[in-house]
């Protein structure tokens, strides 16, 4: 099986940030198709679209970036694998294998929702096989520098009221309650993004998901954050495509970003 996962290997000297872009992945494998619903797997809705492009900049500033293969409604990288709930305030949380999108319509046809079987088997082929390749970047970046960073990119639809009734802020900077990352690392990305011309929300309404929470390991010199965004702010209003120039101001955003990033952890 081909590996679960894409790679942007850095130009020029390798710096201690890896990217990580979990749910921007398209592809459901040929044999599980006829399990979704025709007009579900025609929009594939839920993903990231287009995030890992956002983000094109990386490599030249020496970025590792890994971005998924695989749809979110295969298995969901950013999720717990028993499915515990990210958040416990009444908004609705698609689990590790959802049955539903995030209007709460469902996915599959009748039937044909994976039981436990599948699902380990899903761990098994896509989700761990990405995570393991996040933990061996981490730890090649460590063998070189003595504090790493990883950072988990989203984006979100503006409005999505199963989760909150008020449309999304710009940005939201997750560090799940700034136990995730250093304090100075938390504040460098923050002050740098409040630098921009966005609305910058600091762990509201979302403060990381799993692989924020599972890979930030402060203590251990292994820094995490989560940069969740508005689609509207890279995206055409009917965030179904990209748009380029409203992308290249998210850009000139978040380059500085890791500029400033870049020479706090070097």
């Amino acid at each position: 099986m081909k590996n679960p996962y894409y790679i942007i290997e850095p130009k020029g000297k390798k710096v201690p940030i890896v990217i990580s872009v979990p749910h921007c992945g398209l592809d459901i494998p040929k044999e599980l198709q006829d399990d979704y619903i025709d007009s579900q797997l025609d929009s594939l809705d839920d993903a990231d679209w287009f995030v890992h492009d956002l983000y094109n900049f990386a490599s030249e500033l020496g970025i590792t970036v890994i971005y998924a293969k695989y749809h979110r409604w295969l298995i969901d990288l950013n999720r717990d694998v028993r499915s515990v709930p990210l958040y416990n305030d009444g908004r609705l949380i698609t689990g590790l294998c959802s049955t539903t999108d995030f209007f709460g319509n469902p996915i599959y046809k009748e039937g044909k929702a994976p039981d436990q079987n599948e699902i380990d088997r899903r761990l098994n082929s896509y989700f761990w096989p990405y995570y393991a390749k996040v933990e061996s970047l981490l730890e090649e970046c460590k063998l070189e520098f003595e504090e790493v960073l990883l950072w988990d990119a989203h984006s979100i639809r503006k409005l999505v009221p199963t989760i909150q009734k008020e449309a999304f802020p710009d940005m939201i900077l997750g560090n799940d309650n700034l136990t995730t990352a250093s304090q100075n690392i938390i504040d460098v990305a923050f002050n740098e993004l409040s630098n921009g011309e966005f609305q910058i929300n600091h762990n509201k309404p979302f403060k990381g998901g799993h692989i924020t929470r599972y890979f930030g390991k402060p203590n251990d010199n292994v820094n995490a954050l989560q940069l969740e965004m508005n689609k509207v702010i890279y995206m055409d209003d009917s965030e179904t495509k990209f748009n380029n120039e409203r992308a290249e101001k998210v850009r000139n955003v978040l380059k500085p970003v890791f500029e400033k990033l870049i020479s706090t952890l070097i």
